[in-house]
């Protein structure tokens, strides 16, 4: 899933035919369709088991990994993803209407934030309770909200949730817009210039690149294995299995504890269930704390706000999901029709004709 190939030297004597063209259009018209009403469902993990995955993050546990000099679940995310870290091409343009562009290039070994070459990474705070001062260490990573706004105010339909409960984000249809990022309470995505289809399709009038985050390692979920990061953990302090379960078992580690849970109410709820023996509101706090005295104001190190509300629940962010609805919708097909007449695949719009040929020889229909 690396960003979109460029192809700068098609001749126009390439051009297609008028009937090719037409052959194409119609089938970019129903792929189209297929991937708006969401007609092509993801398969789901086998070996984890059918229906939402949960994970737990057990701050009690995790210690940062301080005998290695980047914590293991950060490494082996990294390895696993580095195939599909983007490769801008420069030099960067600044777009329209701003006048910036996000670079992370040159900073793609930086384990101490999330970035678009760094989907996960431990913060480390100090934490005063009970009058005793505690170090806490947060592994931090996309939260997979039950309800992603992300997903829901993406003006281009590049945001979709698996069966899994996984969110992701396509990374050949995405054009930066960092409206993603705008609306997730922590600010998970990340952005990068120089790359996606923006480039080609409008690289001085919209855009500005491909946002990047943690998609739960789906490719190893589809094959029934774990996310990298909980494979590594030396500690135990990340686990996966079937939601309920997990937050079963979140719910029954924070009792044992006298301790707090964190994500099963914020943003509406989340598939990422956190047990710490500190308040969440303190770790939020020292994270605030911290960037202040480092004058830290850069992207991608998110705090902890305690039962912070779901922006799709607020007035504006139910008008603004009315409005975006049906332009996302056109954007979609737009896009898939532009993919399809260059010949592109286009994902998660594939129609499987041998399916749809055993659907319909047991009496069901396509809606």
């Amino acid at each position: 899933m690396g960003g979109m190939k460029m192809d700068n030297n098609r001749n126009r004597s390439d051009a297609i035919s008028r009937r090719t063209f037409f052959k194409r259009t119609t089938a970019a018209g129903l792929l189209s369709a297929l991937a708006v009403t969401g007609l092509n469902k993801p398969v789901q993990a086998s070996e984890l088991g059918a229906g939402e995955l949960g994970t737990l993050i057990d701050l009690t546990k995790c210690d940062g990994c301080k005998n290695y000099a980047t914590p293991l679940c950060v490494e082996a995310c990294g390895k696993h993803n580095q195939e599909r870290f983007p490769e801008p091409q420069k030099p960067l343009k600044k777009y329209w209407p701003q006048d910036k562009v996000e670079d992370w290039s040159n900073k793609r070994d930086l384990k101490s934030r999330l970035t678009p070459y760094n989907w996960t990474f431990v913060d480390h705070v100090k934490v005063q309770y009970n009058g005793v001062e505690q170090e806490v260490y947060v592994p931090r990573r996309c939260m997979h909200c039950d309800h992603p706004t992300c997903s829901k105010l993406c003006p281009f339909s590049a945001i979709t949730k698996d069966q899994t409960g996984a969110v992701s984000i396509d990374d050949e249809i995405c054009f930066g817009g960092a409206k993603c990022r705008d609306v997730c309470p922590w600010g998970i995505p990340q952005r990068q210039a120089g790359v996606g289809i923006y480039m080609e399709v409008a690289p001085d009038l919209a855009g500005g690149g491909v946002m990047y985050k943690c998609d739960m390692c789906l490719d190893l979920l589809l094959e029934g294995k774990k996310p990298a990061c909980v494979s590594a953990c030396p500690k135990n302090a990340i686990s996966i299995g079937k939601k309920d379960e997990i937050k079963t078992l979140a719910y029954k580690k924070a009792e044992d504890i006298n301790g707090f849970i964190y994500g099963d109410k914020e943003n509406g709820g989340t598939s990422t269930y956190y047990v710490s023996a500190v308040p969440f509101a303190a770790i939020d706090a020292a994270i605030k704390e911290d960037k202040v005295s480092k004058k830290d104001t850069a992207p991608g190190r998110p705090g902890m706000p305690v039962n912070v509300e779901n922006y799709l629940s607020t007035g504006k962010g139910m008008f603004l999901s009315t409005v975006i609805a049906p332009f996302a919708g056109a954007a979609a097909a737009g896009i898939t029709a532009y993919l399809t007449l260059k010949g592109d695949k286009v994902k998660g719009a594939q129609i499987d004709l041998k399916d749809q040929r055993e659907e319909k020889s047991d009496g069901t229909e396509n809606k």
